[in-house]
């Protein structure tokens, strides 16, 4: 007999699907820091990307270098005027450190 989580004659209510932000802050790990320099300290949110979630290459806006797939590496989005996908650039890490 498989194994129940809940007494008999109890139901089990349907949970509401909670609305994640849509500048992705709800993601494990996002922070927000102080963006680039040329953005004049507008606030960016970054999290790391592991390397084997990089499936892709990138182009750093670093230093205009390759991401390789397979390497571990930064997602980093302005927060306020961010429109989702498409102000996501992906830095190495060092490039991001000396922004």
């Amino acid at each position: 007999m498989p194994r129940r989580n809940q007494r008999p004659g109890q139901r089990r209510e349907a949970r509401k699907p909670r609305a994640l932000p849509r500048d992705g802050a709800a993601f494990y790990g996002t922070q927000a820091v102080e963006g680039p320099s040329w953005t004049q300290g507008e606030t960016y949110l970054f999290r790391h990307m592991g390397s084997h979630a990089a499936t892709k290459f990138y182009v750093c806006p670093g230093c205009n270098q390759n991401i390789p797939p397979g390497v571990a590496h930064i997602v980093a989005w302005p927060s306020e005027s961010g429109r989702g996908a498409e102000d996501r650039r992906h830095w190495h890490r060092p490039c991001w450190d000396r922004r």
